[in-house]
């Protein structure tokens, strides 16, 4: 019997929100009963789909992890010279993998060099599993459970921002017309600090106007 450790991240791109990464440890012989429950990869399913599968996911895997990235944290990665965000992931996974201690570990790999990331990721492991990383990762069964469990609490966050700020700004991607007009209107504004990433180049970029703006006005 070997425990088998699926990880993946949601929500890593947009500029406004968290970002969440996901840890599902199965038994290898609960493979099946996730295949037969319709799990694969997040982004090929609809929210509704995502929704009701979460629940079904948690009845059949032994234990998951999520970990919650801010704004804040994620932007300190990027300002430092020692750490990006694919290193910022790796810290991360690193620790689902030490908590939940799996005989495999098969993750996403964020990096276009998986021996690189294998090898940073390898220093923080306390906890020593044999290592898959895979791109497009959600092929295995536990990957695409950490998938949707990852986009479901992700998005979940992101509806809990809106209804805190009483104000509707989209997805939070760039791609979203309706974020960037907020981003627009919004990226001075004290009162949302905290949900942009701004070291985010859209964000720059805004900042940067104004501050060119206000150097014509003097």
């Amino acid at each position: 019997m070997t425990t088998i450790l699926g990880i993946d991240e949601a929500r890593k791109g947009p500029i406004i929100g968290d970002m969440v990464i996901c840890g599902v440890l199965i038994e290898d012989y609960d493979e099946e009963k996730l295949k037969n429950l319709g799990v694969k990869d997040s982004k090929l399913l609809t929210p509704i789909q995502r929704e009701k599968l979460f629940p079904k996911i948690l009845k059949i895997i032994k234990k998951h992890k999520l970990v919650i990235i801010s704004p804040q944290e994620i932007d300190s990665a990027l300002n430092s010279q020692e750490f990006n965000l694919n290193r910022l992931e790796a810290i991360k996974t690193a620790m689902i993998i030490n908590e939940l201690k799996p005989d495999k570990a098969i993750i996403d790999c964020p990096s276009p060099n998986k021996e690189s990331y294998k090898n940073y990721l390898s220093i923080f492991l306390k906890h020593k599993p044999e290592l898959l990383l895979e791109w497009n990762a959600e092929r295995y069964p536990a990957v695409a459970a950490a998938s949707i469990l990852a986009k479901v609490t992700g998005d979940e966050r992101l509806e809990k921002l809106k209804k805190q700020y009483n104000i509707e700004f989209g997805s939070g991607y760039m791609s979203d017309e309706r974020t960037q007009k907020f981003l627009e209107a919004n990226h001075s504004d004290p009162k949302f600090d905290k949900i942009f990433r701004k070291s985010w180049l859209p964000y720059q970029n805004h900042k940067l106007k104004q501050r060119n703006l206000m150097d014509f006005k003097k």
